[in-house]
C-alpha cells in the first residue's frame, strides 16, 4: 500500500510540486530560522539559571539584556521568516491547486460519455473544489510541518545527549511507541476519510439533483420525500464524520498518554539524578523547556495528520479522475476538410459496457449527400444510440461507420464533431444570456452573424420582446424561457455552426402544436442542403423524409417513403395508425 501511495504521489502530485521547488526551498529554510528562536530559548534560561545558581554577581543587567537582545534578534528574524511561510508559502499551495483543478477540469471535457453515465457530477464537483483546497493546504504544510519537527527532534536530541546521555535515552525511547500508536490510528482515518469525502460527493449530488428539479419537487408536493433522501445522505455523512473524529481522539489520547509518560520519566529520574548529583538544576531546567517543546511539536505533527489525510486523500481522487482514459482521437492527425455528408453503417454493432445484449446489431444503412432520411421504431429500438454513435460519444463494439467514406474511428474528434449539428429533444441552455447561448454554436462569429441566425430559426421575434434582447440573462439551464423558446436558441445555435451533417433526435416531441410548427418550419429550413438524419416520436412530422427507415431490435426491418410504406402495410403502417 505504501509502495502504490509513493507511486501515486510521485506520478500525479510532483510534477505539480517540482515547478515550485525554489519557493519550497526557500520555505524550508525558513521554517528552520523560526525553529532556531525555540531552540536557543532553553539555552538562554539554562545560562542564566546557571549563574544564579552557581554565582549570582555574575547576573547582571549587561548579561540579561545581552540575552535579551539575542532573543528579540532571533525572534525579528522569526517574524519575518513566518511572513514569507504563510504568505508565499499558502500562495504556492494556492498556485498548485489552480493548475490541478484546471487540469482535471480539462480532463473531465475529454474522457468518454460513458464515463458520465455511471459517476455522480455532484462527486466531481467535490473532487474540484473541496479536494483541491485540501491538496493545497497538504502542498504547503506538509514539507514544513514535517521539516520542523524533524529538526527540533535531532537538534533537542543533540542538546540533551551532550548534557545526559542516559537520561536522554529513556526519555526519547517513548518516541518509537508514540509513532507506532500514531501510524496505526493513521491508517484508520485515511480509511474513514475517503469514506467521507465518497459520502460528501453523494450529499453535494443530492442537492444538486433536488435544487436543480425543484419545479417537479413542488408540481408533485415532493417536499416531505426529498427532505427523507436528503437527511439519509447527511446521516451517513455524519456518521462517517463521528468515526473519523473517533480515531482522532483515540489517536490525541495515544499522545497524551506518552507526553504524560515522557514527564514522568523526567519528574522521577530526573528528580533522581539532582538527588545524586549528577544533573544540575540548570541543566534540569533545560531538559523540562526542551521536552516541552518537542512534545508540542509532535502534537502538531498530531493535529496535522487530519489535514494531512485530507491532502493525501484528495490526491487519490485526483488520480482516480485522471486515470480515466480520454476519448481516443484526439491526438489523430486525419482531420476533415470538405464534408459532403455521406454516411454508411456497415454491419454495425453496438452493446453499452458490460452489457451482454447488444443494443445494435448488424445495422447496414447508407444515407446519400444531402438526404432527409427519418429512423423511427418503438422505444429501446436504439434510435438515439445510432445517431449518438455518428458522433462518436460511444465507440462501435463492431463493424465501423464512415463519413464520406472514412472510418469515422479514423478520423480527429474535434474535426468530426464540428462537422455535424444536434438539435435534441432535451435542450441544455447555459447560464448566461441569449447572446452567449446562441454563440456558443462558433464562437468566433459576429453579432450580426448570431441575429442572423436566430432569425432562420425562428427565435428572433420573441428575443427582441425580452427586456434586454439578446443580454437578456435567461436564468439557470434557461428557467426564464419556454420549452419553445429554448429549442429555437438551440437550433439558432446549429444554424450559426452550420454543419454539413444535422441529426435531429425528437426535436419536437414535447412542444405545443403551435411550437411545433415554427420549429417544424425552422428545422426545414435548417435542413436544406445538409445530409440530416432525423429521429421521430410523432410520424407526422417526417412524412416529408425522403426516406424512413424503421428500427426495431431485429435492426432495419423497413425502408421507403411515407407512401411506400403504409402501402407495405407492416410495422410502420402499425405506427403510424397506432395499431
Amino acid at each position: 500500500m505504501k509502495e502504490k501511495k509513493g507511486s501515486m504521489l510521485k506520478k500525479w502530485f510532483m510534477p505539480y510540486f517540482v515547478i515550485h521547488k525554489r519557493v519550497v526551498i526557500i520555505d524550508l529554510l525558513c521554517a528552520s530560522l523560526t525553529t532556531i528562536a525555540e531552540l536557543v530559548l532553553p539555552m538562554l534560561v539554562r545560562r542564566i539559571t546557571e549563574i544564579a545558581v552557581n554565582n549570582i554577581a555574575e547576573l547582571t543587567v549587561r548579561v540579561i539584556l545581552e540575552m535579551a537582545a539575542l532573543y528579540a534578534f532571533l525572534k525579528g528574524i522569526d517574524m519575518l521568516a513566518g511572513y514569507y511561510m504563510i504568505y508565499v508559502g499558502h500562495t504556492m499551495g494556492v498556485k498548485i491547486e489552480k493548475s490541478m483543478r484546471e487540469d482535471m477540469f480539462s480532463h473531465l471535457l475529454r474522457v468518454p460519455l460513458s464515463y458520465y453515465d455511471s459517476t455522480k457530477v455532484g462527486q466531481l464537483m467535490s473532487r474540484i473544489t473541496t479536494d483541491m483546497f485540501d491538496v493545497a493546504e497538504f502542498s504547503h504544510h506538509c514539507p514544513e510541518e514535517f521539516f520542523i519537527c524533524g529538526l527540533k527532534l535531532i537538534v533537542s536530541f543533540a542538546v540533551l545527549a551532550s548534557i545526559n546521555l542516559p537520561l536522554t535515552l529513556v526519555s526519547f525511547a517513548m518516541l518509537p511507541l508514540m509513532l507506532f500508536g500514531t501510524l496505526y490510528f493513521r491508517r484508520k482515518m485515511h480509511e474513514v476519510f475517503k469514506a467521507r469525502r465518497v459520502i460528501a460527493g453523494d450529499v453535494n449530488a443530492r442537492t444538486e439533483t433536488s435544487l436543480l428539479g425543484i419545479r417537479v419537487i413542488k408540481s408533485f408536493t415532493q417536499e416531505k420525500h426529498e427532505e427523507k433522501l436528503f437527511k439519509e445522505e447527511s446521516t451517513k455523512l455524519s456518521e462517517t464524520q463521528k468515526a473519523s473524529y473517533r480515531y482522532m481522539a483515540r489517536l490525541n489520547s495515544v499522545v497524551r498518554f506518552f507526553d504524560g509518560m515522557m514527564y514522568v520519566v523526567m519528574i522521577l529520574m530526573g528528580g533522581m539524578f539532582i538527588l545524586k548529583g549528577k544533573i544540575t538544576t540548570a541543566d534540569y531546567t533545560a531538559y523540562l523547556l526542551y521536552d516541552a517543546m518537542l512534545i508540542a511539536a509532535i502534537k502538531r505533527i498530531v493535529e496535522f495528520i487530519e489535514q494531512f489525510e485530507k491532502g493525501l486523500t484528495g490526491i487519490e481522487r485526483f488520480a482516480q479522475v485522471m486515470e480515466v482514459e480520454n476519448e481516443k482521437g484526439y491526438s489523430e492527425t486525419k482531420q476533415l476538410e470538405k464534408v459532403e455528408g455521406e454516411i454508411e453503417f456497415k454491419d454495425l454493432t453496438f452493446s453499452y459496457g458490460d452489457e451482454k445484449d447488444d443494443v445494435l446489431e448488424h445495422v447496414n444503412i447508407k444515407i446519400k449527400k444531402g438526404e432527409n432520411v427519418a429512423v423511427v421504431g418503438p422505444s429501446g429500438s436504439g434510435k438515439t444510440t445510432m445517431c449518438s454513435l455518428i458522433s462518436r460519444f460511444y465507440e462501435v463494439s463492431d463493424g465501423e461507420i464512415t463519413l464520406d467514406g472514412k472510418n469515422i474511428s479514423s478520423l480527429e474528434l474535434s474535426s468530426l464533431r464540428n462537422a455535424i449539428g444536434m438539435v435534441e429533444q432535451e435542450v441544455y441552455m447555459f447560464s448566461g444570456t441569449v447572446y452567449e447561448n446562441i454563440l456558443y454554436g462558433n464562437p468566433c462569429a459576429s453579432r450580426e452573424d448570431v441575429v442572423e441566425a436566430a432569425k432562420l430559426a425562428g427565435a428572433h421575434e420573441f428575443v427582441m420582446n425580452l427586456p434586454n434582447g439578446y443580454d437578456t440573462f435567461i436564468g439557470e439551464r434557461g428557467t426564464m424561457l419556454s420549452g419553445g423558446q429554448k429549442q429555437r436558441i438551440s437550433i439558432a445555435r446549429v444554424f450559426l455552426k452550420n454543419p454539413p451533417v444535422l441529426i435531429l433526435d425528437e426535436a419536437t416531441s414535447a412542444l405545443d402544436n403551435k411550437s411545433e410548427q415554427i420549429i417544424k418550419k425552422s428545422l426545414e429550413t435548417l435542413a436544406k442542403g445538409r445530409t440530416t438524419l432525423t429521429i421521430a416520436h410523432r410520424l407526422s412530422t417526417i412524412k416529408n423524409a425522403d426516406r424512413i427507415l424503421v428500427l426495431t431490435e431485429n435492426g432495419i426491418e423497413e425502408q421507403g417513403s411515407h407512401e411506400e410504406l403504409l402501402k407495405l402495410g407492416g410495422i410502420y403502417y402499425r405506427l403510424y395508425n397506432n395499431l
